[in-house]
């Protein structure tokens, strides 16, 4: 067994040793197959598991000026401060881990030390953890849960689980929102609000200086539905209603941004699209094709620091702004609602 275990970690630093040598001193593969007395079908093959197992990390970004011009677009229309663009993949599961392995980058770059990261829920804010390659230089970050928990999301996609392997890749802290995600009826929210160990965790989100939210789209396929808040039916009445999209699976709103009024507002734990605004960046993630819609209502709302998704999204997302812009909402406010602050 133990033989057999060294083989192992011998063929693997073979393999690193060729990736190194392949992609990053340019040596050929006619080159490594004469040098290590391998095939080249064989270093084919050590050079494809390289990248399977991880060891290789290819990325392929826009061009500057395209993503650089797209970026102002952005900036002047929306008022963010920045806009990752990541390149089109055919693959929706591709197409996330591009678009998270761009925040991943961004983070490393911007989090310093005594931070605090609230961090949302979902399948695109799971992937960034993934995306994030270990720094040199570790950082003294606290990542809150700025969402309660749902055994129906999995264990991977929940708020608690990504603060964990966040703060596992950074050398941080996790704190976790001791909650469902989910309550009955308002009351019930405002009763667990009370709870000093759930104030806590949320007045301390409430403070994060950069929030990392997914932006939901109210499809069949959406959050919301595999975890059974809504029903595929309760979706198809909301989306006729004018409802596009939710933040942090809390206040869903139309095309314009405003509140939508669905029967699951005051029943969440979590932050607010207003608490959202008071956090300094807030860095909204949306990979898939269907969220476009979603995105454009998000980023009206007026709650968005940092937006990552797709070149083609972004384009779709500036169609839909000229098309939509002006246009009185689908949905009308309720009585109680106020225009939302400009940022």
């Amino acid at each position: 067994m133990l033989q057999r275990s060294d083989e192992k970690d011998a063929e693997l630093d073979v393999m690193t040793e060729i990736a190194a040598l392949y992609y990053a001193d340019q040596v050929t593969q006619e080159e490594l197959s004469q040098r290590f007395g391998i095939s080249r079908a064989k270093i084919g093959r050590l050079l494809k598991r390289a990248r399977e197992e991880g060891i290789v990390e290819i990325r392929v970004r826009p061009h500057p000026g395209v993503a650089g011009e797209i970026e102002k677009e952005f900036i002047r229309r929306f008022g963010i401060d920045r806009l990752i663009v990541a390149v089109d993949h055919r693959d929706q599961e591709t197409q996330r881990q591009a678009v998270a392995s761009l925040v991943a980058a961004h983070l490393t770059r911007v989090l310093r030390d005594s931070m605090i990261v609230a961090v949302g829920m979902g399948r695109n804010v799971a992937s960034v953890a993934d995306g994030i390659v270990t720094p040199s230089n570790q950082r003294s970050v606290t990542f809150v849960s700025a969402i309660g928990g749902s055994l129906r999301a999995g264990e991977v996609m929940n708020s608690d689980h990504i603060c964990r392997r966040l703060a596992s890749r950074f050398g941080g802290e996790s704190e976790t929102l001791y909650a469902p995600a989910l309550v009955e009826t308002p009351a019930i929210r405002d009763v667990l609000l009370q709870n000093d160990t759930v104030r806590q965790t949320l007045d301390r989100a409430r403070r994060a200086d950069i929030a990392i939210i997914g932006v939901g789209d109210l499809s069949e396929d959406s959050n919301m539905v595999r975890m059974g808040w809504f029903t595929p039916q309760e979706v198809t009445e909301a989306r006729l209603a004018g409802t596009i999209g939710d933040m942090m699976g809390y206040d869903f709103f139309d095309i314009q941004g405003q509140p939508s009024g669905r029967p699951l507002h005051g029943r969440i734990m979590g932050l607010t699209t207003s608490e959202l605004r008071r956090i300094p960046n807030v860095v909204a993630i949306a990979s898939e094709s269907t969220k476009a819609a979603g995105i454009l209502g998000a980023l009206r709302t007026n709650a968005i620091n940092t937006l990552a998704t797709s070149l083609s999204n972004a384009h779709t997302v500036l169609s839909l702004d000229d098309a939509t812009r002006s246009r009185p909402s689908v949905t009308p406010l309720p009585a109680s609602g106020s225009p939302l602050p400009a940022r």
